[in-house]
């Protein structure tokens, strides 16, 4: 296991940001190396780390130096953007030692429910399932304890719009699958209007948020609102108009392309793959989010996961295997910061 250690000097620029003097050293650490595109992380209570991988559909747990395979989910269809994608452990993990999976199958694409070395049971099926692109994958208890999971339109536009589709929503549910009380519509859909969403997090004053892929021109940061709709496919970042919500930042393709979202010490982190970086994006106390700066650009290629982990760092992973970029030497690697 390697340390990266990054001195951070008054006039220097590291990663993406210049810094300032008595700024204090962050410290970069592999905690798995020569992984096969993981897509997300979740943490245990005793801050072990559970990592999925795309294309193998393992479940790898990760502590104390040690990598290990802990699941291996039946049924994955591993083909494009498909696969083993969102993992979440419930928030009652103590209890009741439930872990959630979000996987495409040769047929759709589904939720499903487990406890480690017990065989996985659907809990959600009949999300839209793309050929090759756009199957979402977003997977996170919310602060009110249900689960969340950001879906893709499946290549099919209409399907965002479509209320009666589950693709292209932001849907929110009970530990069962069923909808959650309160929800706008009495079904599963919390948002709709989205192309794919691929990160979801909460800030300190427990508002959510969306990493959406744009199409041609932006990728937008949203602020997910209860029966919202964010515009897809009429509209790709902001179009002003009072039947939809408008993102609240948006970035080129190239310099975002953004999959995972976590909120660690009051900012947002999300990965980029395309712009091969991780965005800080820092939150205000009233939840208006501030200027985006960019870390660890062109360092570890592209990025896919990010996560706050209960040990006080920043996890996020690397996705250079996936057929998009170069392998560098350990890829696919998931790495911990304490910048």
């Amino acid at each position: 296991m390697g340390f990266r250690e990054t001195l951070l000097l008054a006039t220097a620029v590291v990663t993406g940001l210049a810094l300032t003097p008595g700024t204090a050293a962050a410290v970069e650490r592999d905690m798995a190396t020569n992984l096969v595109v993981p897509w997300d992380i979740d943490f245990l209570p005793d801050s072990t780390a559970l990592v999925t991988e795309r294309g193998s559909a393992r479940v790898l747990s990760v502590s104390g130096g040690t990598t290990r395979e802990v699941a291996q989910i039946p049924g994955v269809s591993a083909q494009g953007e498909g696969g083993l994608l969102g993992i979440a452990v419930s928030p009652s993990y103590a209890t009741d030692r439930y872990v959630f999976v979000y996987y495409t199958s040769t047929s759709d694409n589904r939720i499903a429910r487990f406890r480690l070395g017990e065989t996985p049971v659907p809990i959600v099926t009949g999300i839209p399932r793309g050929t090759s692109i756009h199957n979402g994958g977003a997977l996170s208890f919310g602060p009110d304890g249900l689960l969340y999971a950001g879906t893709g339109d499946a290549g099919n536009t209409a399907n965002a719009q479509n209320p009666a589709s589950l693709g292209g929503k932001v849907l929110r549910m009970t530990t069962t699958g069923a909808p959650a009380p309160g929800n706008p519509s009495g079904s599963l859909v919390y948002s709709l209007g989205h192309r794919n969403v691929q990160g979801l997090a909460w800030d300190g004053g427990g508002r959510m948020f969306a990493a959406e892929l744009g199409q041609s021109r932006l990728d937008e940061l949203n602020r997910i609102q209860a029966g919202g709709n964010y515009g897809w496919p009429t509209c790709e970042g902001a179009c002003n108009d009072p039947r939809f919500v408008d993102p609240a930042l948006t970035w080129s393709n190239a310099t975002a392309s953004p999959s995972g979202l976590a909120f660690h010490r009051g900012n947002l982190y999300m990965a980029a793959l395309r712009g091969q970086r991780l965005w800080k994006i820092p939150v205000a106390s009233n939840g208006t989010v501030g200027q985006p700066q960019a870390l660890f650009q062109g360092v570890y290629g592209r990025v896919r996961a990010a996560a706050s982990s209960p040990d006080g760092t920043l996890w996020f992973s690397t996705s250079n295997r996936d057929g998009r970029a170069t392998a560098r030497p350990g890829d696919d690697r998931v790495v911990s910061t304490t910048g």
